[in-house]
């Protein structure tokens, strides 16, 4: 993450949890330094990232705990259920990426034990860079854990694209390295553990869709858990309109249909307004039909051109003769990710991977 964090999130760790840590840690360690803790993690505090303070309090915890590694982790074990927020616990993991790369057994056990308060996804991915075979043979044991948090770090830790961390070279070139651990977890009893084997699953199809494709072709649908975990991560896929994809999903035939009273409203808005998108979809199909709908807009860029970005409506079927209405409002405001421009937005409602109809409006610069 980077310094453009939300003020909001960066106070997670605020000069009142910082204070809290340190009470903490006083009373599972009454010698502790919590005046040089306190002067060390709040130093430049203001200009720091959410990430970064969270780095700031594993490094404040070092400079002043005089003890070696395996004294101050059973101090942390002790810390870990008396912390007031499961996002700030991630602090603990990030202690034993920091110190512990050499003792990996002993690490091993403390990110096991840590993530079930938090989550250990990131610093399990410097013991991936460290020494990967052994990493990732821990972590094939983690994903038929009892704990579904030790579950989900084994799927999570292990995602080629992980947001707010760096890219797994290997699992991005090779995703069969990682392919036991989504096989224990396909279908998984825990919607934390299917999120995120989605997530990674999704991740993949950046660079080897097919991979994924042919994978959950072989895949038992019939199984709700497992039909979840497939359509999310497709997900990306099925917004190209990716015929595989669709075909899995039992939205692979074009659509029979007709779109009636297709509206984009109002006209014309201004940057921080909403639009709202209507329309009606009518059968021509003589059986029930499955369909995946979507919608894009065509972004007006800086230069002038636009460029699609997709959005999911819903899937569902769609009775032979049945009219079914759409509706979705969207908020057209500036985001870190994307930045708006005035002009004409063109509107497109997709089906089952194919544009059927179209409508804009317009963005004023006002």
């Amino acid at each position: 993450m980077t310094d453009q964090s939300a003020p909001a999130l960066k106070e997670i760790f605020n000069v009142e949890r910082l204070q809290h840590i340190a009470d903490e840690m006083t009373a599972v360690y009454p010698a502790f330094d919590a005046k040089g803790f306190l002067k060390h993690a709040k130093a430049g505090l203001a200009e720091l990232s959410v990430m970064q303070r969270m780095a700031r309090v594993s490094e404040s915890l070092h400079a002043v705990i005089p003890l070696d590694y395996p004294q101050t982790l059973k101090l942390l074990h002790a810390l870990a259920p008396r912390l007031n927020s499961a996002f700030v616990s991630l602090f603990l993991p990030h202690f034993v990426a920091s110190y512990g790369l050499h003792d990996f057994k002993r690490s091993m056990a403390a990110l096991k034990y840590f993530t079930t308060f938090g989550s250990a996804e990131f610093a399990i991915r410097h013991f991936l860079l460290h020494d990967f075979p052994r990493t990732l043979a821990v972590m094939q044991t983690w994903s038929l854990d009892d704990n579904e948090h030790v579950r989900r770090l084994a799927s999570e830790g292990s995602r080629p694209r992980l947001p707010w961390s760096f890219r797994l070279a290997e699992v991005q070139a090779n995703p069969e390295l990682c392919a036991s651990i989504l096989d224990n977890l396909k279908a998984d009893n825990s919607l934390y553990v299917r999120k995120s084997v989605a997530n990674h699953l999704n991740d993949i199809t950046k660079d080897h869709p097919e991979w994924v494709l042919s994978l959950i072709e072989g895949w038992n649908l019939d199984n709700p858990h497992t039909a979840w975990i497939a359509r999310h991560a497709l997900r990306s896929l099925i917004k190209q309109g990716n015929t595989r994809a669709l075909t899995i999903m039992g939205a692979g035939a074009k659509a029979e249909v007709k779109i009636h009273h297709l509206q984009v409203t109002p006209a014309v808005i201004n940057l921080g307004d909403r639009i709202n998108l209507s329309f009606s979809l009518e059968s021509t199909a003589t059986t029930p039909q499955k369909l995946v709908v979507d919608y894009a807009i065509d972004y007006v860029k800086s230069a002038g051109h636009s460029a699609a970005k997709v959005f999911k409506l819903k899937a569902f079927t769609l009775g032979a003769g049945e009219l079914h209405s759409i509706r979705r409002e969207q908020h057209i405001r500036e985001l870190t990710t994307r930045k708006h421009y005035p002009g004409k937005h063109v509107v497109h409602v997709l089906i089952n991977g194919e544009r059927l109809a179209s409508a804009d409006f317009e963005l004023r610069n006002d």
